[in-house]
């Protein structure tokens, strides 16, 4: 039985300091790329507990953790006095190694954000009271009908139980970290009754909630007055820019206010909590009123991204992300919507981090999967404590036609009907520049490029002529540029409507978008092509009809963009993503300065699902206020449905998590998984390094797991599966009476999977354990089977999803010594002979250099602030290859990055890179193609010039006689072994690298690498 802890939560729980990874990626489907923080600034968590997880301890400082159901009142005595507590010990720690303090952290993150130089950065990770520095990092951004697509529209569905639309959400507060919010929007007016929706003269349908401790900041075209009673409040975020003169010289164009330029944060805001018949303008009026998934609920913007003058994405810093979640929970918000890129890799960044202690304290957060997709293992946000949301197609389109010469062409379309004469764009060319070939640029005429599809030098050039386009209905190729950049051509160029047609041998399908102009996509036929570029170029007229919307298209499908599991961190032993939603084509306001006019539009990516999550889970907040943020994570994965992707039902389970959202079930799950913060340290112990051992004993000692996969998520995943596994779930009973629940389990073919008790009988708000043991019987090694757990009273289905990879044996990856024995232990998945075989160990080779700081912070092989070293060559036969920098090596201390190229003639190929938040980088190559090789080393950031130390192994098959392997000569199913390395002969001083080759049946691992240094 586990102890309740209030102890945990009092030490300094997190060990030394780790390594953050650089992980933006582009939310939104715009465009992104990854990238380093380009700034001075790093992140400095310290071993004090923040505000929401302090429980008391320290003379004088009485607990500030809020009770069950309560939130935090940042003006209280006892709040204020641990906050001055807390920034005295950040000031402290600070002043012992200088630098430039720009954020302290004390809600949900205990620590600060300081400008520092490598070497103060080095200085404070050994500061007392420090726990963790990383480097700041950029982040970026990664709907009509969907109320009606998930059910909430139904008679007695949700909305409906919660009173309708007119009280779905009513007083739950939603946190929205993005790039700020349009206020003039109808989603966010809070003048809903008579004449309502965005008229002053409307009738003021919300009140003030008591509590809150928002602000609305006043700054650029931003006042206090764009706050109201719906929209609560509005922050910007941005002293890692610099502040607002930092904005200001980097982004001029951006508001230095919450007003959002972008329209990212306005569409993510409507989306979760925008009013309930909003009426969409201009061209998005053909889809008729909209509505956020919790119409009644207030927003709350905390601005901490910053857009690209084309509004193509807005990006933002940890440091400022922080600040912004930190200051959400102080607020008193209940739900974060965070539609924002993250980590894949580490589960104590201090994104993740704040968003552990935010869960604690109630706050459920709903964060963006990544549009990496369909790539397998691209999912951010890994952490349990928080929903993972993937991206979903749902079931609506847009029929529509064009008349031409009294024929009817049927296509898809989203259009107002419009009549003009048409014009092919072949016969619309502006003149070809001097030096552009004129066939190139002929079918780009006749694919309608847009000025930013054709840039020339560095000068975007348009290729349709205004003279001839203006006031017309041009005739557009499908073809090589993206299909609303067709559109944008043919608005810019004065065109009033556009028909876009396939041609011969390219794609199939027709898509209705939201264009600039009306436009109606039809499909190929050889006749309908020829008939139409004939009308067009005698210059006929076109009347495109009015779109219909329909309701038709099967769905729900995984969005090819929405990324995917496995998940990278915690080897498999956690599913990512949790869930989907709709999230392809979301209508929802937006702010006219980033989209061109519009004040509605259709936006696509895991930043569109994500806010559905949030709107849906304030819905179920309301309905269930005593329920936790894993409460309702989990009443909506056990509830949810599977998407209609085809292919295996792990690759299913690996886009959709646990399913597609079903709300109205949601609301009353029969069972639920809940999981709280001594939980989730237990994961972090079984898989990480990150909690210190007291903390990690401690845990244990109280009847807490360490075994990641025994965490109580509403999924299993085992990522190495060596014989049998048993995992370890309980459940709590939400319903209104005694029941009795019977297990099932489906799938996860060639795996014995069995359930103890196989019934459970549960009174209400009791909760009762059970085992899940699963055995490998004949399931291929090393690939991943799935299935569904389902617990069943003949009333409720509460279905968990199980991914399982079975593998033949289980040994590290890496072990590393000084010299002395190493020995580690490997379990079997099979029966039969076994031998472990010792390659190397061979010494380092060292290439001494300098590097000198970037000054623009991005790699360009043949920019500044890049050493070149050539002169590597792998043989062939080779089995790894590594290249490395460390810390210890560089001075002064510096962030320097580490990038590998093959070279084939004059041509340079990139085979792998490094770039973490120090110097510590390594680059390895298994079984590496013959050949020559050249290493850039980058100074990202450097005080002046760096002295480095490059050192590279190539490691063969053979022995080297100064490393003995011993190891068992047989494996049993389920049995374990120890493989023991010796060693001789190695000089003091010298790195040294080898592996250790395993051998016995197929689908072994690859060798375990062996790093001494002696």
């Amino acid at each position: 039985m586990k102890l309740i802890l209030r102890a945990i939560v009092a030490l300094g729980i997190f060990a030394g300091a780790l390594n953050a990874f650089a992980q933006a990626s582009d939310e939104m489907v715009k465009s992104g790329d990854r990238s380093k923080a380009a700034n001075n600034i790093y992140i400095v968590e310290m071993s004090d507990k923040p505000v929401v997880a302090y429980e008391g301890g320290i003379q004088g400082l009485p607990a500030t953790k809020p009770r069950k159901g309560q939130k935090i009142d940042p003006n209280s005595t006892a709040v204020v006095n641990y906050v001055n507590y807390l920034n005295d010990r950040h000031g402290r720690a600070l002043s012992a190694t200088g630098g430039k303090k720009i954020y302290d952290y004390n809600y949900t993150f205990n620590g600060f954000a300081a400008e520092l130089t490598p070497e103060q950065a080095g200085a404070l990770k050994s500061t007392p009271g420090v726990l963790n520095v990383s480097k700041d990092e950029l982040q970026s951004v990664v709907t009509s009908q969907t109320p009606k697509f998930l059910g909430l529209t139904d008679a007695g569905g949700l909305w409906d139980q919660l009173g309708g639309f007119e009280r779905a959400g009513e007083d739950i507060i939603i946190g929205d970290v993005d790039s700020g919010i349009w206020p003039e929007a109808p989603s966010f007016s809070d003048r809903t009754g008579t004449n309502g929706n965005g008229t002053q003269d409307g009738k003021l349908s919300y009140q003030q909630i008591p509590g809150w401790h928002g602000k609305c900041t006043p700054g650029e075209q931003f006042t206090a007055s764009n706050c109201n009673q719906k929209l609560i409040g509005a922050q910007r975020f941005n002293a890692a820019w610099g502040g607002d003169a930092g904005i200001k010289a980097q982004r001029p164009w951006e508001f230095v206010s919450p007003r959002d330029y972008n329209a990212h944060g306005t569409h993510t805001a409507s989306t979760a909590g925008g009013n309930h018949g909003v009426n969409p303008t201009g061209l998005a009026s053909v889809f008729g009123p909209i509505s956020g998934m919790a119409p009644r609920a207030r927003i709350a913007v905390y601005k901490a991204l910053w857009s690209t003058q084309d509004a193509s994405t807005a990006s933002g810093f940890n440091s400022d992300l922080v600040a912004a979640i930190d200051a959400a929970v102080a607020d008193g918000v209940d739900v974060i919507n965070y539609s924002i890129s993250g980590t894949s890799t580490n589960f104590v960044d201090p994104v993740e981090v704040a968003f552990l202690n935010a869960a604690s304290a109630g706050v459920f957060v709903s964060a963006a999967a990544g549009n990496s997709g369909p790539t397998a293992s691209t999912v951010n946000h890994p952490s349990p404590w928080l929903t993972t949301v993937a991206a979903g197609t749902h079931n609506r389109n847009g029929a529509g036609s064009v008349t031409v010469d009294g024929t009817k062409y049927d296509g898809a379309s989203f259009a107002n009907a419009i009549t003009g004469n048409l014009i092919d764009a072949q016969n619309a060319a502006l003149p070809v520049p001097a030096g552009v070939d004129a066939a190139v640029w002929a079918t780009k005429v006749r694919l309608c490029f847009a000025a930013i599809d054709n840039v020339i030098g560095t000068t975007p050039t348009a290729v349709l002529d205004p003279a001839k386009i203006a006031g017309k209905v041009v005739l557009c190729d499908r073809g090589t540029n993206a299909l609303v950049n067709k559109g944008l051509a043919v608005q810019q160029a004065g065109g009033i409507g556009m028909i876009i047609t396939n041609v011969s041998g390219g794609a199939t399908t027709t898509l209705a978008l939201l264009h600039l102009v009306p436009a109606v996509h039809v499909p190929f036929t050889s006749a309908n092509y020829a008939a139409l570029h004939g009308a067009a170029g005698a210059g006929h007229a076109a009347a495109i009809a009015q779109a219909t919307i329909t309701f038709d298209v099967p769905a729900p499908l995984t969005a090819s963009f929405s990324s995917r599991g496995p998940l990278q961190a915690g080897g498999g032993n956690l599913l990512k993503p949790d869930v989907i939603a709709p999230g392809q084509d979301i209508l929802a306001a937006v702010s006219p300065v980033g989209d061109a006019g519009r004040e509605f539009d259709l936006f696509s990516g895991t930043s569109m699902a994500t806010p559905h999550i949030a709107g849906l889970a304030a819905l179920l907040k309301q309905l269930h206020p005593d329920w936790t943020p894993m409460m309702i994570k989990s009443a909506l994965m056990t509830t949810g449905t599977d998407v209609l992707d085809a292919g295996s039902t792990a690759s299913k389970i690996f886009s959709q998590g646990a399913g597609h959202v079903k709300p109205n079930d949601a609301r009353d799950p029969g069972l639920v998984y809940n999981s709280n913060i001594n939980d989730w340290f237990a994961f972090l112990c079984g898989a990480t390094t990150a909690v210190r051992a007291d903390t990690c004993n401690a845990l244990s000692a109280a009847g807490y797991s360490l075994v990641p996969n025994d965490l109580n998520t509403p999924s299993i995943a085992i990522g190495n599966l060596v014989g049998t596994q048993t995992v370890k779930r309980s459940v709590t009973n939400v319903g209104q009476g005694t029941a009795t629940y019977a297990a099932q389990t489906s799938g996860v073919t060639g795996i014995g999977v069995s359930v103890n008790p196989s019934t459970l009988t549960i009174p209400p708000g009791q909760t009762r354990s059970f085992n899940v043991t699963f055995t490998r019987n004949s399931a291929t090694f090393n690939s991943y089977a799935g299935g569904q757990l389902t617990w069943s009273d003949g009333t409720h289905n509460v279905r968990v999803p199980m991914v399982v990879r079975p593998l033949a044996l289980s040994a590290p990856p890496e072990v590393s010594g000084n010299g002395s024995p190493i020995n580690y232990g490997v379990r079997f998945g099979y029966a039969g002979t076994f031998s472990a075989t010792g390659r190397g160990l061979v010494p380092a080779s060292t290439n001494l250099g300098t590097v000198v700081d970037d000054p623009a912070d991005s790699f360009d092989p043949k920019g500044s602030g890049v050493t070149r070293i050539a002169g590597f060559s792998i043989p062939a036969g080779m089995t790894f290859a590594r290249f490395s920098l460390f810390n210890s090596d560089v001075s002064p201390a510096s962030d320097i990055d580490l990038y590998v190229y093959r070279v084939v003639g004059s041509t340079e190929t990139l085979v792998g890179s490094s770039g973490g938040s120090t110097s510590n980088e390594e680059v390895n190559l298994l079984n590496p193609t013959a050949g020559d090789y050249v290493v850039y080393v980058h100074g990202f950031n450097v005080s002046g010039t760096a002295n480095f130390t490059l050192f590279s192994w190539v490691l063969g098959s053979t022995n080297a006689g100064n490393m003995t392997v011993t190891a068992p000569a047989a494996a049993t199913v389920g049995g374990s072994g120890t493989v023991n390395l010796t060693f001789s002969g190695l000089t003091p001083g010298t790195k040294y690298l080898g592996s250790v080759a395993y051998s016995g049946t197929s689908s072994l691992p690859n060798p375990t690498i062996v790093r001494v240094d002696p």
